[in-house]
C-alpha cells in the first residue's frame, strides 16, 4: 500500500490539470453513444499525454485511440495487443506502437511483462480496493477545503452539472452520467484549490472510469449516486465538511461493494469470466 501511495505522490509532481469541454444534454438530449463516449475518453487521454509528453505525435495519437478503446471496453481486460497487427492498422512500424503502449502502461491501462505480448490491464480486487481507499482520502481532503471556502458562484457551477446528471439519470444514460460525475468532481477538486490532491486523483482517472460504470450500472445505484451528489452539494453549500466527507465515504463504499459483487458474480473482470 505504501509503495502504491508513494507512486501516486510522485505523479503529483507532473502538474496535470484537465481542460475538457462538456456537451449540454439540453442541446443533445439523446443517449450518449459508444462512439461519443470513446471520443470523450480520447479527449481525456490526449489532455493527460499533452501534459506529460508535449505536442501531439503519431505515438500519442495511437495511444489515445487504443487507450480510449480500453477505457470503453471495446478492447476488454486481458486482451492481447499484437504490435504487428497494430502497426498494420496504423500503417507504421512497430516502434511507435510499442512506444504508445508504454505510455498507456504508465497510465495503468496496459500490462507489459517480459516475454509476453502486451495486454489490456486486468484489475484485481485488491488493486480496486487500494484505488478506492486512496480516492476516499483524497476526496475527503478536497471536500474539507471546498466546504470551507465555497462561494455562491462555486455552488452554482456544481449545481449546473448536477442538473445535467439528473437529466442523464432520467434517461438511464450510464455513459453520460459517468462522464458528468467526472466533470462534477473535476470542477469540485479545482474549486477546492488543493492542487496536490487533485493531481494525484487525476492520475487515477482513466483506470476508474470502467469501475464507475460497474458501480452505477444498475438503476437503483444510478439513482442513489444522484442522491449522494445532491446531498454533497448541499453539504458544500452549508459549509459542512464533516457531512461532505461522510457522504463521499458512503458513496465510495457502496460503489466498491457493487464492484466486488460484480467481480464475484462473474468470477473476474475479463469477458471469459462471464462465460
Amino acid at each position: 500500500m505504501m509503495l502504491l501511495f508513494n507512486f501516486f505522490m510522485a505523479l503529483a509532481t507532473v502538474g496535470f490539470v484537465m481542460q475538457l469541454t462538456y456537451r449540454d444534454p439540453s442541446v443533445d438530449p439523446e443517449m450518449m453513444t459508444e462512439a461519443q463516449s470513446r471520443d470523450r475518453a480520447e479527449e481525456v487521454i490526449r489532455a493527460l499525454l499533452a501534459d506529460h509528453d508535449g505536442p501531439a505525435s503519431l505515438v500519442s495519437e495511437i495511444a489515445c485511440e487504443i487507450g480510449a478503446e480500453i477505457v470503453e471496453g471495446m478492447i476488454p481486460p486481458g486482451f492481447d495487443l499484437n504490435t504487428v497487427e497494430l502497426s498494420r492498422r496504423y500503417d507504421t512500424s512497430r516502434t511507435p506502437v510499442r512506444e504508445a503502449l508504454l505510455l498507456l502502461s504508465r497510465e495503468g491501462l496496459v500490462d507489459i511483462e517480459p516475454r509476453r505480448r502486451p495486454r489490456a490491464h486486468v484489475p484485481t480486487i485488491p488493486e480496486v480496493r487500494e484505488i478506492y481507499r486512496i480516492r476516499i482520502a483524497l476526496f475527503e481532503m478536497m471536500a474539507a477545503d471546498l466546504a470551507g471556502r465555497a462561494t455562491a458562484a462555486d455552488i452554482a457551477i456544481l449545481a449546473e452539472v448536477l442538473a445535467r446528471m439528473r437529466a442523464a439519470v432520467s434517461l438511464a444514460d450510464v455513459r453520460r452520467y459517468v462522464w458528468l460525475t467526472v466533470e462534477f468532481h473535476d470542477k469540485a477538486s479545482a474549486l477546492s484549490e488543493n492542487t496536490t490532491a487533485k493531481r494525484i486523483n487525476d492520475s487515477l482517472l482513466l483506470r476508474t472510469i470502467p469501475l464507475r460504470r460497474i458501480a452505477v450500472g444498475i438503476p437503483e445505484r444510478l439513482e442513489q449516486s444522484l442522491e449522494d451528489h445532491t446531498l454533497l452539494l448541499r453539504a458544500y453549500q452549508s459549509h459542512d465538511a464533516i457531512l461532505a466527507a461522510a457522504i463521499l465515504r458512503s458513496n465510495h463504499a457502496r460503489g466498491l461493494a457493487t464492484i466486488e459483487a460484480h467481480h464475484q458474480r462473474l468470477g473476474g473482470f475479463t469477458p471469459q469470466s462471464a462465460s
